[in-house]
C-alpha cells in the first residue's frame, strides 16, 4: 500500500462504548473552525461555556475556566510591560508550577514564543538552547536559577530575567532579575493566526545539537483532539499527569482539559509509591504513563486499595508488551498504546481494550502514512523502512526547526516528515515499532542525545575517542553505555566519567554503564560500529553505576 490513512473503526464512539453521546472532542472540531484554533480563542470561548468549572489543579491552586483565561490576559499584559512583542522568545526553565502555565497562556495570548527548558539541562546543552533560540527574557524558577551559572561563557543570556519562588536576586552576574511580576490589567487578544508558533520545544539531536521543534497554535488544537479521541475522553473527566510540563505529553493533556471540558490534575513529579494514592485523592479518571513508570508501579508491594480508584484509562506509549496484561489485571487500568512526536502529532493509537499491546496501534485519522526505503519508496505491507508522515488538517504538525533550515529540509523531504524509525505494517492496517534508524537513546520517558554524551566526554583529557549507545534497560527502553577510548599511557576510572559530566549535561543523560577499550570496532572509513558495541551488551568488562553503587548529582 503506498499510503495509507487511517484504519481504526469508524465509529468511534462505539468503540469505547458511547454509542449515544457526542464526543466533546467531535463537538471541539466543530466549534473551532481553523481560524479560531488559537489558544486566546478557545480559552475565551470554553471560558464562556464552562465557567467555575475548574480547569488546572496545580499544588494549592485551583484555576476555573474562567479564571484561566483571565489569567492569561493578564500574564499577557504583565509580558507586554516588560518589553515582550508578538514573534519574541521567553525560555521558561520551571517544575510542574501554576507559573509555568501562566507565563506559557501569557504568551500564546499575545503571540510571543515560550520556549520550554528541561530542568536537568546544564552546561553544553543549555547553552546551546539560549544560542539558538536568543529568548528577549528568561523567567526561571528560583532552584534552577544556579544551572544558568553553567551556561559557557560568551553565550548572550537574555536582557530580563523574572525569578519564580523567590525575592529578585541570582548568583549570575549576567542576569538582570526580578521576581514574577504579579498580575495586573488585561490584555486584549493579539493578532494570531493557527500556523504561528506558540511554542519551540527541544528534542534530541542525533548527529548534532538539540533541534528546537516550532509548534504552532494549532497542532497544539489537534494534539488535544487526537490524544482525546485515542483515550476515550469524555467531559468532566478528571486528567492525572505527573509528567513534565516542558515535554510534549504534559503540555498536550492541558490542551485535552481545556478543549473537552475536563480538570487538569498536575503532580509535582511522578512517584512509583505515592502514584495511586494522588490518583485517589484527586478522583482521577484519566491517566499518563511512559515507558518504564508502569513497569515501577507493578514493582510495588501489592496492596488491597490497588484497583480502589476511578482511573479508567491510562496512555501508555512505550511500554513493554508483557507489562499490559499484567496491569490491567492488577490495577483494572487498560494502557491505551500510542505513537507520536514533537514534530508530529498523537499520529497512532491503539485500540480500548487493547488488541495487540505493546505496539503502535493504527493511523490517526487525518493523518497519512507511508514505510519507506531509503530513496522513500513506499515498501508493501510486512516489509520494515522508515516511517514517514503527512498531516491533512492544516498546521496539525510542526513548521520546521528554528534557525535550522538545512536540518527542517533534510527532516521534511519530498513533503513528508521522516521519523527516524524503522516501522512495519500488516495487512490489517497494525503498525508495529521495530527500532530507531537514528542514533538516539530513551530513557525513562526521556530523550537522550548520544552525541551530546559524546561531545562531553571525549572533553576529558584522558578520553581519545568515545561511543555512546543503548543497551536494553530492566525497567524498558533503554540505558546509556559509554565505550571509551583512552589517549596514549592515561588511564581513567569510570567513577570520574560520571562525575565530569555531572553538572554539564542532564543527569539522565550520564551512562550507566562504561567500557574502557584498547580498540574501538571501526568501520572501513574510520566510523566507529555502535552496532557491534550494542550487540555485545552488558560484557564481564563493563562497569555498572548501579551495580557500584554510585549516585549522580543532580
Amino acid at each position: 500500500m503506498i499510503v495509507t490513512k487511517n484504519e481504526a473503526p469508524a465509529n468511534i464512539s462505539k468503540a469505547i462504548g458511547q454509542e449515544n453521546v457526542t464526543p466533546a472532542w467531535a463537538r471541539a472540531v466543530t466549534s473551532f473552525p481553523p481560524s479560531d484554533r488559537i489558544l486566546s480563542t478557545i480559552l475565551t470561548r470554553q471560558a464562556e461555556r464552562y465557567g467555575e468549572r475548574i480547569l488546572l489543579v496545580a499544588g494549592e491552586a485551583r484555576w476555573t475556566f474562567a479564571q484561566t483565561a483571565a489569567i492569561a490576559a493578564a500574564s499577557a499584559q504583565a509580558l507586554i510591560d516588560a518589553g515582550i512583542k508578538p514573534g519574541d522568545r521567553v525560555a521558561l526553565m520551571c517544575s510542574n508550577r501554576p507559573e509555568f502555565l501562566q507565563v506559557y497562556l501569557g504568551c500564546a495570548w499575545l503571540g510571543a514564543i515560550a520556549v520550554p527548558i528541561n530542568t536537568a539541562l546544564r552546561g553544553f546543552q543549555l547553552s546551546h538552547i539560549f544560542r539558538n533560540s536568543r529568548p528577549a527574557l528568561l523567567v526561571v524558577e528560583a532552584q534552577f536559577a544556579s544551572a544558568i551559572e553553567s551556561v559557557e561563557a560568551g553565550v548572550e543570556l537574555p536582557p530580563r530575567t523574572w525569578i519564580i519562588g523567590a525575592a529578585a536576586g541570582a548568583s549570575d552576574a549576567r542576569l538582570s532579575a526580578v521576581a514574577l511580576p504579579a498580575r495586573g490589567a488585561a490584555a486584549p487578544a493579539g493578532a494570531v493566526r493557527p500556523g504561528d508558533t506558540v511554542a519551540i520545544l527541544y528534542t534530541s539531536g542525533t548527529t548534532g545539537p538539540a533541534k528546537g521543534v516550532c509548534c504552532p497554535q494549532a497542532q497544539l488544537f489537534w494534539w488535544g483532539i487526537y490524544s482525546a479521541r485515542a483515550l476515550g475522553i469524555r467531559e468532566g473527566d478528571v486528567l492525572f499527569t505527573t509528567l513534565p510540563l516542558f515535554h510534549t505529553n504534559a503540555l498536550n493533556a492541558f490542551y485535552q482539559a481545556l478543549l473537552n471540558g475536563c480538570t487538569y490534575v498536575l503532580e509535582s513529579k511522578f512517584s512509583a509509591s505515592g502514584f495511586w494514592a494522588a490518583a485517589r485523592r484527586h478522583d482521577a479518571t484519566v491517566g499518563y504513563l511512559l515507558g518504564a513508570m508502569a513497569s515501577m508501579l507493578l514493582a510495588q508491594p501489592q496492596s488491597a486499595e490497588d484497583s480502589t480508584h476511578r482511573l479508567r484509562v491510562a496512555l501508555g506509549g512505550g511500554v513493554p508488551p508483557q507489562i499490559h496484561g499484567p496491569f490491567r489485571e492488577r490495577f483494572g487500568v487498560p494502557l491505551v498504546d500510542g505513537y507520536g512526536s514533537t514534530e508530529t502529532n498523537f499520529v497512532f493509537a491503539g485500540r480500548i481494550p487493547p488488541d495487540r499491546p505493546g505496539t503502535m496501534g493504527y493511523l490517526a485519522d487525518g493523518i497519512e502514512a507511508r514505510i519507506v526505503d531509503e530513496n522513500d519508496s513506499a515498501l508493501p505491507d510486512g516489509e520494515a523502512g522508515e516511517l514517514v508522515l503527512r498531516a491533512g488538517e492544516p498546521f496539525a504538525f510542526a513548521t520546521g526547526y528554528f534557525g535550522m533550515p538545512e536540518k527542517t529540509v533534510e527532516a521534511w523531504r519530498n513533503l513528508w516528515f521522516h521519523s527516524g524509525d524503522r516501522v512495519v505494517r500488516d495487512p490489517g492496517g497494525h503498525y508495529r515499532f521495530i527500532d530507531r534508524m537514528k542514533d538516539s537513546i530513551r530513557r525513562r520517558g526521556e530523550n537522550v542525545s548520544s552525541w551530546e554524551v559524546e561531545q562531553t566526554i571525549q572533553s576529558h583529557p584522558a578520553v581519545a575517542a568515545c561511543a555512546i549507545y543503548p543497551l536494553p534497560s530492566e525497567l524498558g527502553e533503554d540505558e546509556v553505555a559509554a565505550a571509551i577510548l583512552l589517549e596514549p599511557g592515561q588511564s581513567l576510572d569510570p567513577v570520574d566519567v560520571i562525575r565530569h559530566c555531572e553538572g554539564q549535561i542532564a543527569y539522565f543523560a550520564i551512562p550507566r554503564y562504561v567500557r574502557i577499550l584498547s580498540q574501538m570496532p571501526l568501520t572501513e572509513n574510520g566510523k566507529i560500529k555502535k552496532g557491534v558495541l550494542r550487540d555485545a551488551g552488558v560484557t564481564a568488562d563493563t562497569w555498572d553505576r548501579e551495580a557500584a553503587g554510585v549516585k549522580v548529582r543532580r
